[in-house]
């Protein structure tokens, strides 16, 4: 094989180029993957647009993606096998923090994301530690991309227990906001969708939202008094915005659960009063773990759970800024944008 390979990296905010890298070698217990699919997080075009906190440049971006395997490192003696279609954990944890030492390795305190921290999977060939690969199950190459951000709405859920006959209000109705749906409506609960676009709020009925509301114009309070006999059991919030973080408290039934999982990038005030007296439990969601991957994996594989309606578009590698562009201008009508590196 080749010793280069092409990457896709942003130069800057706002300039992608076409680089040409060495082939990464493996180091012990690694796995080398030729990359197949990825898609496009809004974290990716955070970092191409210059919001993205944590991203220094030049940076190849990408954490969700699909592989085949290459090569495995000597005295691996696995189920999996080269040939075999993957996708991986992206998320880089230090192993010795705190958090880490008590298994919560998707919030270690030095979390290095492929994309963000470091450089990701937006390329020909990444060298991939082997115990961060999940068996594809016969899945696509389509399908395993999907697998990270379905399991950051899967984790999210998870966080509080949803129940079945539970009425939940997601707060955005984007990728995230729509695979926490589709993990909602899996868990039996009773599953609403706020947005400011119509556009976005008719993909969330597509996949099965029992109600919408666009709250340019009607208030999260409002919609939750006319829909409910003291407000939503869970309220998630995956915007990342103040107002959104407002309403799904003004939306909570009392007693009830609020999740966080859009990354804000503005201060929220509040009088954290009204917290305490409808004894609101408030849980922050980050990234996910690996039960997380390998129960979405077998759930697409045995056909409970299909997201590949979420795929809105499916660009060439060479047309990287086209589709990140497309992501920047999108007017709701784009969900999930994949970039093809391989067939």
């Amino acid at each position: 094989m080749n010793t280069t390979m092409k990457a896709v990296r942003i130069a800057e905010p706002g300039k992608m180029e076409l680089a040409e890298l060495p082939v990464p070698v493996p180091g012990p217990g690694e796995a080398l993957l030729k990359i197949r699919v990825c898609g496009i997080c809004g974290a990716d075009v955070a970092s191409y647009t210059g919001n993205q906190p944590f991203t220094s440049y030049p940076r190849i971006p990408g954490h969700e993606f699909s592989a085949e395997i290459v090569s495995l490192p000597d005295g691996y003696d696995g189920s999996l096998r080269p040939g075999d279609v993957v996708t991986a954990n992206p998320y880089f944890n230090c192993g010795s923090c705190y958090a880490c030492r008590r298994g919560h390795v998707n919030c270690c305190h030095d979390n290095r994301t492929m994309g963000v921290q470091r450089d990701g999977s937006f390329c020909e060939y990444v060298a991939m530690p082997v115990e961060r690969i999940y068996d594809g199950r016969g899945l696509s190459a389509e399908q395993l991309a999907l697998a990270e951000p379905f399991s950051i709405g899967w984790h999210a859920l998870s966080r509080c227990a949803v129940k079945p006959g539970d009425k939940v209000l997601i707060a955005g109705a984007g990728p995230i906001g729509l695979f926490a749906l589709i993990s909602a409506k899996r868990l039996g609960a009773e599953v609403y969708s706020a947005d400011l676009l119509d556009g976005r709020l008719d993909k969330a009925l597509a996949f099965g939202a029992d109600g919408v509301v666009n709250t340019s114009r009607e208030s999260f309070a409002d919609y939750a008094a006319r829909m409910t006999d003291g407000g939503f059991d869970v309220t998630v919030e995956a915007c990342g915005a103040p107002e959104t973080f407002l309403g799904c408290i003004d939306a909570c039934a009392f007693a009830g659960n609020i999740v966080l999982i859009g990354n804000g990038k503005r201060n929220t005030t509040f009088l954290h009063s009204i917290l305490l007296k409808k004894e609101l439990n408030v849980f922050g969601s980050r990234n996910s773990l690996p039960a997380d991957f390998r129960t979405l994996i077998g759930l697409m594989a045995d056909g409970s759970v299909d997201p590949t309606p979420m795929i809105s578009a499916v660009y060439p590698a060479e047309r990287c800024q086209e589709a990140f562009d497309a992501l920047v201008r999108n007017d709701g009508s784009l969900a999930k944008v994949l970039v093809k590196f391989s067939d």
